[in-house]
């Protein structure tokens, strides 16, 4: 997934912060926008090799790596559900398998960008909240275990179905727990909340943070849609910087942190409502668009998610630093800088 959102912005960090490592970057560029980064990658000395990672042919002639990203999917949580799951099925679990037996043949350490998807629909769905006046908030009372007024934690319920997606990817981390067990693969697993920054193609189903702002930008229209189309539903976000903070922690202490696994997002501090994004992306471009109310549910959707990092933030002193502001002004900078080139994708 190296020429993906999360993929190239990571060896692009890592590059910078290790100028003497060889980074090299592994994508089959289905998704739209991602060949726009094979510029960036290649005009700072990263290397980019077009292969699928569902075919693990691709992987012969690769060389040797001491570390491995694995952050390739189809990332929509809509992916399969009233469409084959085919593609879905053999990029997030078939080429993670695939990836995992690379990595085992050259004992590379293994990092996994999961998902909170991994949770279950059902139970997300009993949680309690209040209704405040911008958006939903947990309250403390709840009868499931691993959740409280600040979050989820590693603790919440796993049985249960949660999407195609998230299945797959639940699937791959299952997959990794016995490499590490049996074949001693060092590897931790990060079961990320939602993901943002600039060079992120954003869509309707995954990406919504930059949609949001893309929508604005462009003067098109957005809809709040289900939990009454009040735009009330929140989600934690975190920046591919802070990620990337803490997978340089993991590598360089990965002693401390292999065979685990942690919840990894924004948290309370940096998460935002739908009517809450509204509001910072007409401050931040002085433009006001239409949002239209859909009162039905989409499938598959939930009305609150907000990662409880304790457990992660224990074992490494990591916690998220860029806010959701400063983060809002970072991509509509980025849109305004490259408005031609985004235009056909983002528009």
């Amino acid at each position: 997934g190296g020429a993906g959102f999360a993929g190239s912005s990571l060896a692009l960090l890592f590059k910078k912060n290790y100028p003497e490592w060889k980074v090299a970057v592994l994508d089959n560029l289905k998704r739209r926008g991602s060949e726009l980064n094979i510029n960036r990658l290649k005009e700072n000395g990263i290397e980019f090799i077009h292969a699928d990672i569902r075919l693990y042919e691709d992987f012969d002639s690769l060389p040797p790596c001491k570390i491995m990203i694995e952050c390739s999917a189809e990332p929509s949580v809509l992916a399969g559900i009233g469409s084959s799951p085919d593609y879905l099925i053999s990029t997030n679990l078939i080429g993670t398998i695939n990836a995992l037996k690379y990595a085992n043949k050259y004992k590379s350490l293994f990092l996994f960008l999961s998902t909170s998807r991994i949770y279950p629909i059902a139970t997300l769905e009993k949680l309690q909240y209040t209704e405040a006046a911008t958006r939903l908030q947990l309250s403390d009372n709840q009868s499931i275990k691993g959740v409280t007024s600040i979050g989820i934690s590693e603790e919440f319920p796993l049985e249960g179905s949660r999407s195609f997606y998230g299945a797959t990817k639940l699937a791959s981390e299952l997959m990794i727990e016995e490499y590490a067990a049996f074949n001693g693969l060092q590897a931790v697993i990060n079961r990320c909340g939602v993901l943002t920054g600039p060079w992120q193609m954003g869509k309707i189903d995954q990406g919504v943070i930059v949609l949001w702002m893309a929508k604005h930008y462009f003067k098109k229209e957005l809809s709040y849609i289900g939990f009454n189309g009040t735009g009330k539903q929140v989600r934690d976000i975190l920046h591919v910087k802070d990620l990337y903070r803490l997978l340089d922690w993991q590598i360089n202490h990965i002693d401390e942190v292999k065979g685990k696994i942690y919840n990894v997002g924004g948290g309370i501090e940096v998460s935002v409502s739908l009517c809450e994004l509204t509001d910072i992306c007409t401050q931040v471009t002085g433009i006001h668009i239409p949002i239209h109310s859909i009162k039905e549910n989409r499938q598959a959707d939930i009305p609150i998610y907000i990662t409880d990092n304790t457990k992660v933030t224990a074992a490494t002193g990591w916690k998220p630093e860029i806010n959701v502001a400063d983060m809002m002004q970072e991509i509509y900078e980025w849109i305004k800088e490259h408005e031609q080139q985004l235009m056909p994708i983002l528009a």
